[in-house]
């Protein structure tokens, strides 16, 4: 959803654009957020103008993100109550902390810090295997993991299960993108598919997850990814951070990484 878009519109349209986003009837949210369905109704038509709690309590039933949860106080006539701290601000010094020791504790596997829209924020020492012979304007900041990974001057001609870690990684995004209904990411799905694959069926095997596969220095590295986020946020910097973890999904691919750090 477009910022400026939504600040315009009245809050009754948009929560119940969220509720239908999230494939809810009005007496399904009715039901979830204790109130009634008459009222919720006189909410989302504009013919009851919700209490500043009342917002905030739909946007929580409703999943909504935080950035989003401003924009439905501002469109009900509120101040926000969220903030937006910048990772160099002081008061942050805490969660970057945090951050870098969960990426040293992981080594020698690889793990990334990205944002909401996949741009890396931080990494660990391990991360530089993926980016052997990456082409160097793909490493002009803002660098975008997604892209990063899927882009044929990336890691993409090193991957060996390429489409299938494609339709892995596509497919998150979309699911990203049916949540956070994020135009950023609406535009980088576009981008992302429009890159050319010459394995473009996923390989259906017996895997529990899938898993990248790719190679280094000739050697074939096998991983599983996990992804992890503050648990309670209250920042809309913080509630946007997210870890990805990279694990061996073999004893070789083990072997190998404590070799080399």
């Amino acid at each position: 959803m477009d910022g400026v878009t939504l600040t315009q519109r009245p809050v009754g349209e948009l929560l119940r654009q969220w509720r239908e986003q999230r494939r809810l009837s009005q007496l399904d949210l009715s039901i979830q957020a204790d109130i009634s369905t008459r009222h919720l109704s006189f909410v989302e038509t504009g013919r009851s103008a919700p209490s500043r709690d009342m917002v905030l309590h739909l946007a929580e039933e409703l999943d909504v993100p935080l950035r989003d949860r401003n924009r439905l106080l501002l469109a009900a006539g509120y101040a926000p109550v969220y903030g937006e701290t910048p990772l160099d601000a002081p008061e942050m010094a805490p969660v970057k902390s945090a951050v870098r020791r969960i990426l040293a504790g992981h080594n020698p596997y690889p793990a990334v810090v990205v944002d909401r829209r996949w741009n890396l924020v931080d990494s660990n020492a391990a991360t530089s295997l993926f980016i052997a012979d990456v082409a160097p304007e793909l490493m002009k900041p803002p660098v975008n993991v997604l892209r990063l990974s899927l882009h044929p001057k990336g890691m993409a001609p090193r991957i060996r299960n390429l489409g299938e870690w494609r339709a892995h990684l596509l497919g998150r995004l979309r699911r990203e993108i049916a949540v956070t209904a994020d135009a950023g990411l609406q535009e980088l799905y576009k981008e992302l598919v429009a890159y050319p694959c010459d394995d473009p069926e996923p390989h259906l095997d017996n895997d529990v997850v899938v898993s990248l596969r790719m190679t280094h220095k000739g050697k074939e590295l096998a991983f599983l990814s996990v992804i992890a986020t503050f648990g309670t946020p209250a920042d809309i910097t913080v509630a946007e951070l997210a870890i990805e973890s990279f694990f061996p999904a073999d004893d070789a691919t083990a072997e190998f990484l404590r070799g080399i750090l």
